[in-house]
Order: C-alpha cells, then sequence, then structure tokens
C-alpha cells in the first residue's frame, strides 16, 4: 500500500526563508536580524490569506533553534529542524486563536513561560489569527508581551490586524505581507508542475493565479485538484472553468452582445442556454461582472498593459476592443454598476432566476439609453430652451396677466387705492399647434418686464435687512422677524438684532429660527457660522425698516393660472405668527406688553394664492383682507 498522499500546498511548503515566494522585503529584514544578532521579543505578521505568514514564522523559529544557529541556513537535520517541520516540537508552541480566545487560555499560556526551554535556545510562541482574542486575553498578554522572560518570543499572525489592540501592536516589530504577484504564483506553479508531472498549458496556470486573489496557498491546492484530470491532453483554461462553475470567454461575449447591441431578444436567449447548462444565477453575474471589467480596461488602457490586467489572449483582446468601439466608457461602467446590484438581488431573493432576466433585460435596455451622444442631446435642448413639443390636441391657456411699468407705477403714486382686481383667467381652449411668440413680437403694454435691480451698496442696513429676509425660506419665520425684530447692525463680521418682546426673543434663541438666521447669513454673505447677537432693544437703538426688496417680472406661465380674486391695502404692515412655534396666548401676551403695533389675524398668504398675488403683497407690505 502506498505511503499517505501529502497535499501539494504541504508538501512544497518552504522551509528556508530563500524558498518563501514574492516577500523580498520581508525575507531581507528578517536575514538581516539573524546576521546581526537583533532579534526582538515580539513580531506581528499580517497579511491576506496564503502569502506565507504562519510558514515564515515557522522558518524563522527553526532558523533561531537550529543546533548550528541561529542562522539563516538551518540545517534541517537536527532534532529541532526535524520537530518544527513535523510540527511536533517542545519549545515552538502554536497556539490557533480562533479556538484559544478566552482569558483562560491566555493565564495558560503566562503559566507556562515561565518555564526555560526544554532542549533549544528559544521558546517560541506562534499566535495564529490572533485577532480573535478577546480583550481581556490581551489585556491578560500585554505586560508578558512588553517584557516577557529570557529566551522566550512571541510571533503574532493575523488576517485582519485592524483588530488587534494598539497597545499590542505598539509593542510588537510588524510585518506587512503582501498579495504575490501573477507572475510569481505562474513561475512557482509551472516548478511544481514540471517536478510533479503535471501537464497543464500556461494559460490555464495563469487563470489559476488569477483566481487565486494573491494567495500562493489556494493556488497549489486548485494545482492539486487539477492534478486528477490529467491525461494525454494537457489541461486547458476550459477545464478550470467547468471545474470551477465559471463560463467561457465565448459564452460571455456572446451574451454581453446581445447587452451592448440593445437586443433584449437576443441576450435572452443567450441566457437561457446558459441556464440550463447548469449555472447558478449569481454565478452568472458574477462572471459577466468580471467580462465588463475586462471591457472597460481594454477600453481605457495601454495594450502593452492590457495583457497583464485581464489575463486573457491575444484574440480574446481582439475581440473586446471591436466590441468596445461602439460604447462609452461611461456606459461600461453603468453597466457594471447595474450588474452589482442584480448580484445584490439575486443573493437575497427567493426567485434567483426572475432577477436574473430582470436583470439580463434591464441591462439591455441600458446600453441604449446611456449613450452620451443622445443625453449631449438633451442636455443642448434643455440649456437652449427650446420649446417642448406637444400634440395639435393639447389644451392651452393664455399666460396669466402681468403686471407692467404703468400698473404698478399707478399703484405706488395712488395712496387711494384700496384692492385691485385682476381679470379672471379665461378658460382652456383647444388651440392648434403654433412657433413659439418671442417676447419681442408680444405686446410691450401688457408684457414689458420689470427693470433689473440697481446694484446695492453694502452698508445700508435698510436693504441688507430686506436682503436677510428675503432669505429666509420660512414665511411664518420672515413675517414675525419682520414684525418683532430691528437690525442694528448687519456685516460680514458681525450681525446684531433686537426682539420687541421678551417672549419672541426667547422663541428666537431656543427655536430653530435662530438657525434659520445664520443660514439666511451665510447666504447674504457668502459665509459659513455667521457671528450673529439677538437681545433685547437699549435706549440708543435706531429702529430700521427693511427697504422694499427688488422684485423681477415673472416670465409668462405655460400652465394655467387662476389667481384668485382678492382684496389687498398697503396701510398694514404684514403680520404672520409662526404658528408651529408661537403659541396664540404668548401672541396676545405680546400684544399687550408692545405699543408699537397691534397684531392682525395671522394667516399664510403663500400656500392660499398665487405668486402674482404675493408678488404684490411682498413689494407694498400689504395684507389679505378675507
Amino acid at each position: 500500500m502506498n505511503e499517505k498522499y501529502i497535499p501539494l500546498y504541504r508538501k512544497y511548503r518552504p522551509q528556508k526563508l530563500e524558498e518563501i515566494v514574492g516577500q523580498e522585503h520581508i525575507k531581507k529584514a528578517l536575514t538581516n536580524a539573524i546576521a546581526m544578532d537583533k532579534i526582538s521579543h515580539a513580531y506581528l505578521f499580517t497579511g491576506p490569506r496564503g502569502t506565507g505568514k504562519t510558514s515564515t514564522a515557522r522558518i524563522f523559529a527553526k532558523s533561531l533553534n537550529c543546533k548550528e544557529g541561529p542562522t539563516i541556513n538551518p540545517c534541517g537535520k537536527c532534532e529541532n529542524c526535524i520537530d518544527i517541520t513535523n510540527s511536533v516540537p517542545m519549545d515552538v508552541i502554536e497556539i490557533d486563536a480562533a479556538s484559544n480566545r478566552k482569558v483562560e487560555d491566555a493565564q495558560n499560556i503566562l503559566e507556562k513561560v515561565m518555564y526555560a526551554p526544554v532542549n533549544s535556545r528559544y521558546k517560541i510562541y506562534i499566535i495564529d489569527e490572533v485577532h480573535m482574542l478577546s480583550n481581556t486575553a490581551f489585556n491578560a498578554l500585554l505586560k508578558t508581551l512588553e517584557e516577557p522572560p529570557k529566551n522566550v518570543i512571541f510571533i503574532l499572525a493575523t488576517t485582519e490586524v485592524h483588530k488587534v489592540l494598539d497597545t499590542i501592536k505598539s509593542r510588537c516589530q510588524r510585518f506587512d505581507f503582501r498579495r504575490i504577484t501573477t507572475d510569481d504564483i505562474v513561475k512557482h506553479l509551472r516548478y511544481i508542475s514540471d517536478s510533479e508531472k503535471i501537464n497543464i498549458t500556461d494559460d490555464a496556470l495563469f487563470t489559476i493565479a488569477k483566481n487565486s486573489a494573491g494567495g500562493m496557498r489556494d493556488s497549489i491546492a486548485l494545482l492539486d485538484q487539477l492534478s486528477i484530470l490529467d491525461g494525454e491532453e494537457a489541461i486547458s483554461t476550459d477545464d478550470i472553468n467547468n471545474l470551477l462553475g465559471r463560463l467561457s470567454f465565448d459564452t460571455l461575449h456572446a451574451l454581453s452582445t446581445g447587452i451592448t447591441a440593445s437586443n433584449p431578444q437576443e441576450a435572452i436567449q443567450t441566457l437561457e442556454k446558459i441556464y440550463n447548462s447548469g449555472n447558478e444565477p449569481t454565478q452568472i453575474l458574477t462572471n459577466l461582472l468580471d467580462y465588463f471589467k475586462n471591457l472597460l480596461i481594454v477600453k481605457n488602457c495601454k495594450p502593452e498593459i492590457v495583457f497583464e490586467l485581464t489575463q486573457l489572449n491575444e484574440a480574446q483582446i481582439k475581440e473586446l476592443q471591436a466590441q468596445a468601439k461602439d460604447l462609452d466608457t461611461h456606459q461600461i461602467t453603468f453597466l457594471i454598476d447595474k450588474t452589482a446590484d442584480y448580484i445584490k438581488e439575486v443573493k437575497t431573493t427567493n426567485n434567483p432566476r426572475l432577477w436574473l432576466e430582470v436583470g439580463i433585460i434591464d441591462l439591455a435596455n441600458l446600453a441604449e439609453n446611456t449613450s452620451l451622444a443622445e443625453l449631449q442631446n438633451r442636455l443642448s435642448k434643455l440649456e437652449s430652451g427650446a420649446p417642448v413639443q406637444t400634440s395639435t390636441t393639447a389644451y392651452k391657456t393664455p399666460p396669466a396677466p402681468v403686471l407692467n411699468r404703468q400698473k404698478i407705477k399707478e399703484l405706488t403714486d395712488d395712496k387711494s387705492v384700496k384692492h385691485v382686481e385682476p381679470a379672471s383667467a379665461p378658460k382652456p381652449v383647444e388651440m392648434p399647434k403654433t412657433a413659439p411668440v418671442k417676447a419681442e413680437e408680444s405686446s410691450q403694454e401688457d408684457f414689458s418686464p420689470m427693470p433689473k435691480a440697481k446694484s446695492i451698496p453694502s452698508d445700508d442696513i435698510s436693504i441688507l435687512w430686506g436682503q436677510l429676509l428675503e432669505n429666509i425660506s420660512s414665511p411664518p419665520t420672515r413675517a414675525l422677524l419682520k414684525q418683532w425684530a430691528n437690525p442694528v447692525k448687519i456685516s460680514a463680521e458681525e450681525t446684531i438684532l433686537t426682539m420687541k418682546n421678551e417672549i419672541f426673543l426667547n422663541q428666537v434663541q431656543t427655536g430653530s429660527k435662530k438657525q434659520a438666521l445664520i443660514e439666511a447669513l451665510d447666504t447674504l454673505f457668502g459665509q459659513s457660522n455667521s457671528n450673529l447677537t439677538i437681545r433685547l432693544p437699549l435706549p440708543d437703538d435706531v429702529q430700521v425698516k427693511a427697504s422694499p426688496r427688488q422684485v423681477s417680472t415673472p416670465k409668462p406661465a405655460t400652465a394655467p393660472q387662476q389667481p384668485s380674486v382678492q382684496n389687498f391695502t398697503s396701510t398694514q404692515p404684514e403680520k404672520v405668527a409662526d404658528t408651529e412655534e408661537v403659541s396664540d396666548e404668548d401672541i396676545e401676551q405680546a400684544r399687550d406688553e408692545s405699543s408699537d403695533e397691534p397684531a392682525v389675524k395671522k394667516t399664510n398668504y403663500t400656500e392660499t394664492h398665487s405668486d402674482m398675488v404675493n408678488m404684490v403683497i411682498d413689494l407694498f407690505g400689504g395684507k389679505i383682507i378675507e
């Protein structure tokens, strides 16, 4: 009977520092430490799985405890070297922290640390997956790790160094193991294949290295699994895809062609063949995601590095290049993003096939809808203000009447005017499709625009006060401040407001109104966190009234607007209480205490009247009379 079979990853485990693959910086550091006799009491090895952390720890222990050592080339024949190779040493203790993570296990280590080595130079503790130790166990080891007994060395290995306490990391010499490059993995796999007489192609070795994500142990384990397929023909990439359940390049190319060509019918037919071959939905989408990634690389990278990044052959890269010519980069990235979303959906749903088919159809439509030319065309139309094409049967109404200069002048000059009754809009009628009428062709009397506002001096406090009130988005807050507040100073450095009544002072200081004021000041001066002080008035404070804000004439609206006929006057100031934060009792009490202006019935005209009516009310400080 043959001897027990030894897996390749154990059989070809490195036994000397020079045999470690891909960690040149660590080999050099440890070699110099041994040669210069600068051995630390604690080491921390961190990095991805399968990169050689535990193997390096064993080799380092063997180099220190060899009968001919400390040496960088342990003999491998002495008792200590043989025991470490066979994983049965007395003075090199390997502990799996995942299954020995309690504080009792840490205390057990501390009890045995005090004993001297039996037949070696050093007593070495190799704690694998050290991040699994509990905080209590870490704290129990803390003092011993900092000042261990003579001839005791700790080597900690972990794949998740961020979970290790900082107090532990600060007491160790840290070595970061990097992912092994694809070329180094392929070279080592070729060496093992030749030694074991495994007939395998170079493309298949590249596929193995690519699937291992930089881990040598995973690569050797997959090669060991493929070795049972060895026959007259060399092991190819297709054999690896069949073993791993991966889709071939030709299959993925056919599926992606239907997607990028915006042909859902072709994509679904190809998907049906793939699914009926026994492939899982998650695997299909994952392979498709990898294909789109290669397509993105071919589209944006130089030819000399495409082969290294994609690990595809020359014929496959040419097919990707031909496919990428008809696609924009943002389309490919959008397909990648949506494919990743559908992978999440498939993993969490009870009906993965449904989401697989929905995802493929969606992707086939996205390729067309995300065309850069189409998006630019839409954007150009929006920026140019081109009219929206509508059918000839659409109902249209004339724009709402707009106040011109003459009408506004009459309102401002004649103080006896009590109300204005805007003409009601005509009923909607069916109108034929006509070209848009330019502003110059319209009646100058009815649609003449308001003059533009002139530049405002920053030192005019009344104008600044008016601008500050405009920047407050809440109408109740704006009305409350307009009635009860008085600006003493408004500047970018400091703003001081006074409230006529202590009740409203408390409301503004403690509620959300102060934050609204600060945000309005930030908008006014183009800064952040403006300095605002709110206090009661002093005898020498000057009363300031907000200047009317400059109002530009609104453009004729395309949607029908029927402002309700309301009466308004310009003899009373606007008084609107904050219904959310100021109670009726507070208003009554404030009205009794203040003798400046009487309070009026509260209303919120912005919610019940048209923009034109609101504009005139704000312009002349009027109110609505129901």
